[in-house]
Parts: structure tokens; C-alpha cells; sequence
């Protein structure tokens, strides 16, 4: 597996040579946050479906 450092690369080659630093800060933080909520099924740290449609449907 490619370290953070060579994905990050890669990743903002792909971007748009107008892409500002913004842009850049957000496709970052959203690949963080893809990776954690991976991580997280893999280890069963999951919340059901139902579960989430109960709770959204109590407010």
C-alpha cells in the first residue's frame, strides 16, 4: 500500500492546475475521512441502518 505522502501526491496531480489551496484542503480531509469510516467497518465499528433510521426518526 502506497504511504499517505505518495497518495496525497498523486492525488493533487489529478487536480485542476486552477485548483487553489482550498481546494486541495478538501479533497484531502475528504479522502481522511473515507479512510477512517473504512477502518472503521473493518473493525465492525458500525452503526445498522435501522438503528440510524430509528434515531433519525425520534427528532
Amino acid at each position: 500500500m502506497p504511504t499517505a505522502k505518495k497518495q496525497a501526491i498523486d492525488m493533487v496531480k489529478k487536480l485542476p492546475e486552477k485548483a487553489t489551496w482550498d481546494d486541495i484542503m478538501h479533497e484531502i480531509f475528504v479522502r481522511k475521512k473515507i479512510d477512517a469510516g473504512i477502518h472503521a467497518a473493518d473493525e465492525g465499528r458500525v452503526v445498522p441502518h435501522e438503528v440510524v433510521r430509528k434515531r433519525f426518526l425520534k427528532k
